[in-house]
């Protein structure tokens, strides 16, 4: 797998995780959401990435929608959180927390390393 190659696939991994804290804090339209994705350090965001993962994120249950005039243009569409979102919110929060804690500390100081190979995890 090529760098490109691994770093879209770490991306779109972490834009699910992105867009649901985002959500959590408060409701937003899709190109209001993408404005502030952009502003998220090497995460390249653009409406034809975000519109689909929105779509499957509402399918999914994890979205409701709702319909705002604007005062600018058409109506908008604003997501927010479903009570499943904010259940599948936490979850991953937990999980990304274990999973970046364990990482740091390989990258950083080599001790989940060093204690698998102490414990005899490693032979």
């Amino acid at each position: 797998m090529s760098d490109n190659a691994w770093l879209t696939q770490m991306k779109k991994g972490l834009l699910e995780l992105c867009i649901l804290n985002i959500l959590d804090r408060r409701s937003m339209y899709g190109y209001q959401l993408v404005k502030v994705l952009r502003h998220v350090p090497g995460l390249v965001v653009t409406e034809g990435t975000i519109y689909p993962l929105m779509g499957r994120l509402k399918k999914d249950g994890l979205l409701t929608t709702t319909f705002k005039e604007s005062p600018n243009g058409p109506v908008r569409k604003n997501y927010e959180l479903s009570a499943a979102g904010k259940k599948r919110l936490r979850e991953i929060n937990s999980m990304w927390k274990d999973v970046s804690l364990a990482v740091d500390a390989l990258i950083l100081h080599g001790k989940t390393l060093d204690t698998a190979v102490s414990e005899g995890n490693i032979p």
